[in-house]
């Protein structure tokens, strides 16, 4: 990444022949993301998706520094989470993006150059981009634009002088890093068109170069560079279509600033005081306790609440495909299942090796089958109780597993990070509310369509 930071900026701005910028509820339809990725077996794509999960977590816990409601389709997508389409620019530029709920940034694959490196699972010949030079509304960001402390909170501008207004100093260029991949590019001033608005000077990167994200992130994080707090939203919300891990053209909606009513909500949590400053983008809630079957797991107390240093914790997170608990936390949860399930189907071990799910069961011959409920209970009373399909999937015609990951570490090891990510998985068929004003989680389960 190191590398992408000594591009020259000039070569950055040669893309570009744009001035520098210094100074309702909405729908939209959520799909589930881009296209699949080649694999055919059932086991060889949620291995996939675990792994994906796993290294997703990982980068959110290693961080690396740097009125009336509008309705937006939100489409799942075959590598695991959910995409919507959002138009900037003036005429209008359609772009697909990830609804991202741990990042804040919203950037699109930028200029005719745009390269991406490690892309071609997803196809990379049909990666669309933004043209800044066909939109008449494009300006580059610059360095005493207040959107670029957005960005760059500590950033002196050395080539400005302090007593002149006019600068022509550019925003550096952006790096971001992601847990399957990194973008980077130049911040741009544009317009982000709806049908039933136009929000001005809209904050967005323009990336020329990636690895391994060949679409556009949109971030609906709580940092002041995302989505929501750019329009000033009162709250966002979404159904989870069900992962079919293909490309099917069905959508659910991601309202803005509207929706419904929840059944139960949690307080968000103050973020923590970290060092590292993506921890301020999570939206944190406090998991109470987790049952199964009604019997509660003794998770200890440092994995449930964070640390003043961000170790620890709960996170909701729409980027993540399956939950992620840390270690100690996965073992009490296997146990406990092993121990209610373990006398009517016997563990299938070698699935377990080749999905990277644990525990798995086989379930041949069984006319009916009974397994415990997963509820997670949260702070104020509201509690999860998943449906059966959100937390065990089939891997072969014979076998389940669970759909809760976690990595390799010392069993009893907490942090960096939040210890528990509330995946998109999880939250399938349910309606879930960011309720910013209250500050708040709101859920309910529902048949999202």
């Amino acid at each position: 990444m190191s590398s992408l930071l000594l591009l020259p900026l000039v070569f950055l701005l040669s893309l570009f022949s744009l001035s520098s910028a210094d100074s309702t509820t909405l729908s939209l339809s959520l799909s589930t993301t881009a296209v699949a990725p080649p694999l055919t077996n059932p086991w060889q794509r949620l291995n996939h998706l675990a792994a994906a999960s796993s290294i997703r977590a990982h980068h959110l816990k290693h961080p690396k520094s740097n009125t009336s409601a509008t309705k937006v389709p939100l489409f799942p997508r075959g590598y695991g989470g959910y995409s919507i389409s959002l138009s900037f620019g003036t005429p209008p530029q359609t772009l697909s993006f990830i609804m991202d709920t741990g990042s804040s940034l919203v950037w699109f694959p930028c200029t005719r150059r745009y390269s991406c490196s490690s892309c071609n699972f997803v196809g990379v010949a049909n990666i669309s981009t933004f043209i800044p030079k066909s939109s008449s509304s494009s300006m580059i960001i610059g360095c005493r634009n207040p959107k670029c402390k957005r960005i760059f909170p500590n950033l002196q501008c050395e080539k400005c002088q302090q007593n002149i207004t006019s600068c022509s100093q550019f925003c550096p260029p952006y790096v971001l890093q992601y847990g399957s991949g990194s973008t980077s590019g130049l911040l741009l001033s544009e317009s982000l068109i709806f049908p039933e608005k136009i929000v001005p000077n809209f904050l967005v990167g323009c990336s020329i170069f990636s690895s391994k994200q060949p679409s556009g992130i949109a971030g609906f994080g709580r940092g002041p560079e995302s989505l929501p707090v750019q329009m000033g939203l009162k709250k966002f919300s979404y159904c989870l279509l069900p992962h079919r891990f293909d490309d099917t053209q069905v959508s659910s909606d991601l309202i803005l600033d509207g929706g419904g009513a929840a059944a139960a909500y949690t307080p968000f949590r103050k973020n923590p005081n970290s060092s590292n400053p993506a921890f301020l983008d999570y939206y944190y809630v406090t998991l109470r306790k987790i049952t199964v079957g009604g019997v509660n797991i003794k998770v200890p107390y440092r994995f449930l609440v964070p640390d003043s240093a961000g170790n620890g914790g709960t996170i909701v997170d729409s980027g993540t495909t399956f939950t992620f608990v840390e270690n100690r936390v996965h073992e009490l949860i296997a146990l406990e299942f092993e121990k209610q399930v373990g006398k009517n189907y016997n563990r299938a071990r070698e699935m377990e090796a080749r999905s990277g799910l644990r525990p798995c069961f086989d379930v041949w011959g069984k006319e009916t089958i009974e397994l415990p409920q997963l509820t997670f209970h949260f702070k104020g009373g509201a509690e999860m109780v998943l449906p059966l399909g959100d937390y065990f999937s089939f891997v072969d015609e014979s076998v389940l597993c669970m759909t809760v990951i976690t990595r390799n570490s010392t069993a009893g090891e907490v942090g960096p990070g939040p210890a528990i990510i509330l995946g998109n998985y999880q939250q399938q068929n349910f309606y879930v509310e960011y309720d910013l004003e209250k500050e708040r989680l709101g859920f309910r389960k529902q048949l999202c369509r």
